[in-house]
């Protein structure tokens, strides 16, 4: 498929599990490709081998995506390599680190959720914006979590979410008139290290079972889901969250 041929996408938090599929996915339907990363340096190489060994283009950004000085540093390696025109932008980066009751958590806690959840996506946003043109998209990166509240400890994380859910909608309408379509994918439960990570095996046996499909996502259909939002196919789609859960909730 070519769907994104001759295409410029940046994939924030590229490196490893969806972000990672991600990036693959959009170079395998012949997009140019951008992986940032910040402590993943050998999945990001690695990464950028596989688009490679695809005879596609890509390269590998170290940034912090929470600070705007990193951003800045991302934008001007994606110039410097791909010109200045971005047609796709995935804002990825997220996590959720660690499992934390409104008690148990402090200051610095949530400003690292805050700043990689949201602001991250904010200022990403703000940077890009001026090399997109009409026919641009951007997708981000929210969560089941943000309509839900998500499981224990995780309130920082959901409330994160929430915000870019929203903010994806209120930039739908500001991006709108420039031709710039802006969505949200949200995934439920999709078979990732974050989950193998965070969240218990009973626990996810339990959500799995409890889905029509009776099963986890894979992160190969969200990656399917975002490459679909970012191509002309979707172009009178924008503003919209949209689940990918399995149908465990939906609107």
């Amino acid at each position: 498929m070519s769907r994104l041929k001759g295409k410029v996408a940046v994939v924030t938090g590229g490196s490893r599990d969806i972000g990672h599929t991600i990036a693959i996915k959009l170079a395998d339907e012949g997009a140019k490709v951008v992986v940032n990363y910040y402590n993943s340096e050998s999945e990001a190489n690695d990464t950028v081998a596989k688009i490679e060994s695809m005879g596609q283009e890509a390269i590998a950004v170290k940034a912090d995506v929470s600070k705007l000085e990193d951003i800045e540093h991302l934008k001007d390696r994606t110039v410097e390599a791909f010109g200045d025109n971005v047609d796709i932008l995935v804002n990825n980066a997220g996590g959720l680190f660690a499992r934390k009751t409104l008690q148990e958590f402090d200051e610095n806690f949530f400003d690292l959720l805050i700043g990689v959840n949201f602001k991250s996506v904010v200022f990403v946003t703000q940077v890009f914006e001026p090399l997109m043109e009409k026919g641009a998209a951007i997708v981000n990166l929210s969560s089941q979590a943000a309509r839900d509240g998500g499981g224990g400890g995780s309130a920082l994380y959901s409330a994160s979410k929430g915000a870019v859910s929203t903010f994806t909608r209120a930039m739908s309408k500001e991006l709108g008139p420039k031709g710039i379509r802006v969505n949200a994918v949200c995934p439920g439960l999709i078979a990732t290290k974050f989950h193998d990570d965070f969240t218990k095996n009973e626990v996810r046996d339990r959500v799995a079972s409890g889905t029509p499909l009776r099963r986890e996502g894979l992160a190969e259909e969200v990656a399917d889901l975002v490459a679909y939002l970012a191509s002309d196919e979707a172009s009178f789609i924008t503003g919209n969250n949209i689940d990918i859960n399995g149908g465990l909730a939906f609107s």
